[in-house]
């Protein structure tokens, strides 16, 4: 474990200061093809790795890059922003993913994903190659939030190495290596337009059909989870967005996604507890089981659950991108499809 002494911190956000672990990170070393034991990560996985396969710009093998996905609810009290939290405290040689950057510009709904070439770009932009190792991270107030999101993304986008930190808050309290204010610049690279993964992505329209089963007689093929507070899928509760009403889709279950988490340190749960979560939740691990939420951000940590625990067919399991921002703008009174818990 590291010592949190080596952590550095200055008064101004727009100075960039390395620890001393951070410059030993960044030494030249003998590069070695990494293996993570699973999609999620420890700290001391993470600090490992990246001491072996730095982020340098003269690697010319394999690196280990942290991705930083910080973000935040738009009604957050505090008025926080992603980018902010990046800049207070970060993994060394971390790059930001901005999830309100990097989307469907085009798009009326918040974070749809974007197309392949926007997301060529901005890989591009991140200076991130297509062999590189990607960790994805949140911010240590939230634990673990956002990163799920991105690296659902980067899988959609078929990056063929992508791993979720679980969490920085506990790399943090770990006494591993950050650094704060403005990043050193770096290289762009030339990453190639991929192809789109559709099998992992539920459009508006095939979920429309699976909802309008479900409101006549339940759906014999799929689930559909909801990561959003109880409140707000039984129609009690506001939306964070205000022009939208509450309610969940037709045979939708409400799974709140603190329960997938450590109530303390806001950590992926062990796999066993998670199948149990999904048990008690009677979900069928036969059907298609498809994650909502309330913009496509945090379904993204049900389907993490799901893969880590290996519950369901992986080949039936999708995230509805637009979620209950675009299903609540879309349906029609007329069609019945909202509902509130009575």
């Amino acid at each position: 474990m590291a010592s949190s002494a080596l952590r550095t911190s200055v008064p101004s956000p727009t100075r960039f200061v390395r620890s001393t672990m951070s410059q030993s990170l960044r030494q030249p070393a003998q590069c070695r093809q990494v293996s993570f034991s699973s999609y999620l990560v420890t700290p001391k996985e993470l600090n490992e790795a990246l001491r072996k396969n730095p982020a340098t710009r003269i690697s010319t093998s394999p690196r280990v890059v942290p991705l930083c996905a910080a973000w935040f609810m738009p009604n957050d009290p505090e008025g926080r922003k992603g980018i902010d939290a990046f800049q207070k405290s970060r993994i060394p040689q971390a790059r930001y993913f901005d999830l309100d950057g990097v989307k469907d510009t085009e798009s009326p709904y918040p974070h749809m994903l974007p197309t392949c070439e926007t997301f060529a770009e901005a890989m591009s932009n991140l200076g991130i190659r297509r062999d590189d190792n990607i960790v994805v991270y949140d911010t240590e107030e939230l634990g673990l939030f956002s990163a799920p999101r991105v690296g659902w993304t980067l899988r959609v986008f078929g990056h063929p190495n992508v791993h979720v930190l679980n969490n920085y808050r506990l790399w943090v309290r770990e006494g591993y290596p950050t650094e704060t204010g403005e990043p050193a610049p770096v290289e762009e690279t030339k990453y190639p337009v991929p192809n789109y993964d559709a099998k992992l992505v539920m459009p508006y329209s095939e979920l429309k059909e699976i909802a309008k089963e479900h409101r006549k007689e339940g759906s014999k093929e799929a689930e559909i989870l909801d990561a959003r507070p109880y409140g707000r899928w039984a129609g009690t509760d506001p939306e964070p967005r205000p022009e939208l009403s509450s309610g969940h889709i037709p045979g939708s279950k409400s799974l709140p996604f603190p329960e997938l988490l450590d109530p303390e340190t806001k950590t992926m749960r062990p796999a066993e507890e998670l199948r149990k979560v999904f048990e008690e939740r009677d979900i069928d691990a036969s059907k298609s089981i498809i994650s909502s939420c309330g913009s496509g951000v945090t379904a993204a940590i049900i389907e993490t659950a799901l893969h880590v625990s290996e519950y369901g067919n992986p080949n039936l399991r999708r995230v509805y991108d637009g979620s209950w921002t675009e299903w609540a703008q879309r349906v029609k009174p007329a069609d019945g499809l909202i509902r509130k818990a009575t």
